[in-house]
């Protein structure tokens, strides 16, 4: 079943179970189809109107963001839960021999690789779409910044729960694995807090003005 076909009440429900998928990459990235579809409300609710023209390049930038985002954080929700179950298949692979047990280290270790590269994917998404929502939130529609503000709190949810996933699995590899986002997540979770902080300082003025 793929979760972006069921209703919010199923999908609600999916995660509420006790079966491990879809669970927290998966939320993630939902989360990050949220952020995305406020992103773009706002822009276009800037893009046209003469009231707003300062806002226009800014809101071009997010629209091109949330062209890439829109669609690939659904598919990405979708293949965490997908990667969770390649890992789980992995583990269950038979271990009588030596063979068997280097085959099923291997299996392991490539499915978990994977499990990680998912949600850094939508790390990575996050990131950009917030790179892009302090300038709406200080030169977009004056009438949605709420929503901005609503949409960086998402956008920030799903890079620090994705990155959660992203660390979990590597804990459980060899240190000559994933190397690029295991250098990278510190730096990535620290720009995610600043920006974020930014954004509602940007929220909060606009909305005193």
């Amino acid at each position: 079943m793929n979760w972006m076909d069921m209703t919010l009440g199923d999908f609600q429900d999916a995660l509420a179970s006790s079966d491990p998928t879809p669970g927290g990459g998966t939320a993630a990235a939902v989360a990050l189809g949220q952020a995305t579809a406020l992103t773009r409300m706002v822009a276009q609710l800037t893009l046209g109107k003469e009231k707003w023209q300062e806002g226009w390049i800014g809101a071009e930038k997010a629209e091109a963001i949330c062209d890439k985002t829109y669609s690939r954080s659904g598919e990405l929700a979708q293949l965490d839960s997908d990667a969770f179950d390649q890992v789980m298949a992995a583990f269950r692979l038979p271990k009588s021999n030596d063979e068997e047990i280097q085959i099923r280290r291997n299996s392991i270790r490539q499915a978990t690789l994977k499990a990680s590269e998912i949600p850094y994917e939508t790390v990575v998404l996050g990131m950009e779409l917030l790179s892009c929502q302090e300038a709406l939130a200080v030169h977009g529609n004056g009438n949605a910044v709420s929503d901005v503000g609503v949409a960086a709190l998402l956008a920030s949810a799903a890079v620090k729960g994705a990155l959660f996933n992203v660390e979990i699995n590597l804990q459980s590899l060899p240190e000559d694995m994933g190397g690029e986002m295991r250098e990278r997540v510190p730096a990535i979770r620290m720009e995610c807090s600043e920006i974020s902080r930014k954004i509602m300082h940007a929220v909060h003025e606009r909305m005193s003005q």
